[in-house]
């Protein structure tokens, strides 16, 4: 028996079915049905259909898929997951709860939390005299678990279904590095965790109090186990939506140290309980290296605040407190290493995902992902010169040298790497006059020479 994952339910890639549920059949009260706040959530529910475009195996591939999303205001922006509509995203359709379908357009999104922000196509609506509602969010700091919610979305592309739940945990922790397409999600929030059916499709709905309140958006599923859902805070999606609405970006800032809870450490550490969190590790060349931080050092205070990292469940507050730090600010971090206790100076750099801008080289059968700092850091290579090489098509010139996944590219015909653009060159000079060309490639430390022959 496979063991049980956390991950986002994937789209399904299914016909649209037209099949609207009655609210008694999903066992919604009397008093929540005839609610005006509710029956307007229900008409703000949409489904989305995405067409996205990713680089696999040496070439451009296109797919299609579907998921859930919320309108929250009458300008027309909905709300929904990452790993629904992201940055890979060339086409959008929004189905309203009339059914009539619109275009709709990416306004930002932060795979960190697993959210993505749409603006459905007003002059499209304004020209078609197409009608819709918007929800409201409510306060998820004062949900409570037992409190009955209900997940509204359209799993299997099926037309607003509505199930009926609790909250079992009002404050989960869930770790969940590399959900949302590789990229890392999950560590600047907790989740809400629910037992109300949550299916592939449900991905970016609202999770609801009996008023029509939205207090979460539907993400995560348990596979293995039974209706066992997360869903991210309103708390936290209030915040996100109100900066992707401003900027179009989430900016947050990064120091480099990995975090852990102290439960059960505080003897051996001699820290009285509730203080202080352990630093794990500290990423290679980050700021927190720079300033001389190391692992099993425990913070104490971040600017003169104290710090309780004790919990796995307080970590995400403590991470999310750095990451709201200013770019380029410097923290004072209360550190007690063995028996002494003193400040650290450290300047903050802004957070990058490990995930860089990808390209299909069709040509020579190579797909390829620019090297980040993030991932420099984590493979100790010596800079973020370079692309890896996340496939390889069968048969083409790449294949047949010997290239491989894994593979980072440092040089061209003895050019430096330094940018997508250099490599896209490279292609561009072999399509016009094929001729070898000369790959200088590390992995695991070692560089190797490839020729790639026409």
């Amino acid at each position: 028996m496979k063991p049980a994952t956390v991950k986002p339910f994937p789209a399904r890639s299914i016909s649209a079915l037209v099949l609207v549920f009655l609210l008694a059949a999903a066992g919604l009260p009397a008093r929540a049905a005839m609610s005006r706040g509710f029956n307007q959530l229900l008409d703000a529910v949409v489904r989305i259909d995405v067409r996205e475009l990713a680089f696999e195996a040496g070439a451009r591939r296109y797919s299609a898929s579907i998921g859930s999303g919320v309108i929250l205001s009458a300008d027309g922006l909905v709300l929904t997951n990452a790993h629904v509509a992201s940055n890979r995203a060339v086409e959008l359709n929004i189905t309203l709860a009339s059914l009539e379908r619109v275009g709709a357009k990416l306004v930002g999104w932060d795979h960190w939390t697993d959210l993505a922000l749409l603006r459905i196509d007003m002059d499209e609506v304004k020209r078609r005299n197409l009608k819709f509602t918007h929800a409201d969010f409510g306060d998820s700091d004062k949900l409570y678990p037992g409190q009955t919610v209900y997940a509204v979305g359209t799993p299997y592309g099926l037309s607003r279904t509505i199930t009926r739940g609790i909250i079992s945990n009002n404050n989960q922790y869930l770790k969940d590095l590399q959900g949302v397409n590789g990229y890392e999600t999950g560590l600047f929030n907790t989740w809400l965790q629910t037992d109300a059916a949550i299916n592939p499709g449900n991905s970016g709905g609202p999770l609801v109090t009996e008023d029509g309140k939205v207090v979460g958006i539907s993400t995560r599923g348990y596979s293995g186990a039974n209706n066992l859902g997360f869903a991210i805070p309103a708390s936290t999606a209030q915040r996100i939506v109100a900066g992707l609405v401003r900027d179009g970006v989430i900016t947050r800032s990064y120091i480099g140290i990995v975090p852990k809870e102290l439960q059960d450490l505080e003897t051996f550490y001699s820290l009285a309980a509730n203080t202080g969190m352990l630093i794990d590790s500290v990423d290679s060349g980050s700021p927190a290296a720079k300033a001389g931080l190391r692992g099993t050092d425990i913070l104490l205070a971040l600017n003169g605040a104290k710090v309780d990292g004790r919990f796995p469940e307080q970590l995400p507050a403590i991470q999310n407190l750095i990451a709201s730090q200013p770019v380029g600010a410097s923290l004072t971090l209360t550190i007690k290493r063995n028996n002494e206790t003193r400040d650290f100076t450290v300047v903050t750099e802004k957070l990058e995902s490990r995930v860089g801008e990808e390209w299909a080289l069709e040509k020579w059968g190579l797909s390829v992902r620019k090297v980040s700092r993030t991932f420099a850091r984590e493979r100790q290579l010596d800079d973020e010169t370079g692309v890896l090489v996340i496939g390889v098509q069968p048969g083409y010139p790449a294949d047949v040298a010997g290239l491989s996944r894994g593979d980072v590219i440092t040089k061209i015909n003895q050019q430096p790497v330094n940018s997508l653009e250099v490599i896209k060159a490279a292609q561009a000079a072999y399509e016009a006059k094929p001729a070898p060309t000369l790959f200088e490639v590390q992995n695991n430390r070692r560089v190797s020479l490839y020729i790639l022959k026409p």
